[in-house]
């Protein structure tokens, strides 16, 4: 295995771990265990777990944001069906064995600190999440496109975080699903 696939493995095996345990709860010796690089070769690419943990986000936001919305553009083909789609994508997600919750709101919760390289990679992912409903929200002809956006983004993290507290996590789906289809439809009214 190359350096560059030996640095790959291992912020694949971070995410994994990170996703399933938390970030304080897994330790580097555990990181390093699971994807059998040595210590030396982690140092040589990071000076740090924080370091680590930040590529992992990174490399994470990537993958799960582009086939987040690859899905949904897969289900619909207009604005307002897509963004009912956000929540049956959301749905699969939460079914999926590997579903732990959002790697950005535990790390979030796991790093209060404001400011921090970590904190700021958290915001930025949600922010282009939350870009991408606003971009759905202003094809359609509602009466005020933003405020449409940030409910449907406020009941997508909502959903998230009740699939991860509850388990139920088709039926978090569902229920914000439900009420963003009543908020589409009465953004329309004139």
């Amino acid at each position: 295995m190359s350096l560059s696939q030996r640095r790959e493995h291992l912020i694949d095996t971070a995410i994994s771990l990170f996703a399933e345990r938390g970030y304080h709860a897994t330790g580097i010796d555990t990181i390093l265990a699971q994807s059998g690089v040595s210590k030396k070769t982690l140092y040589r690419h990071f000076r740090s777990k924080d370091e680590l943990i930040l590529a992992a986000l990174k490399k994470y936001d990537g993958l799960f944001r582009n086939d987040f919305m690859r899905r949904v553009e897969e289900r619909a083909d207009s604005p307002d069906k897509r963004l009912l789609a956000v929540f049956d994508v959301a749905a699969d997600w939460f079914e999926d064995n590997d579903f732990f919750g959002c790697l950005y709101i535990s790390a979030t919760s796991e790093f209060s600190e404001s400011g921090t390289p970590i904190r700021q990679a958290c915001m930025d992912f949600k922010a282009q999440m939350r870009r991408y409903i606003e971009e759905l929200c202003s094809s359609l002809p509602a009466q005020d496109p933003q405020a449409l956006a940030e409910e449907i983004a406020l009941l997508l993290e909502g959903a998230i975080v009740t699939a991860q507290v509850s388990g139920t996590g088709r039926r978090a789906a569902q229920v914000a699903r439900g009420l963003a289809e009543m908020l589409i439809a009465q953004a329309a009214k004139p």
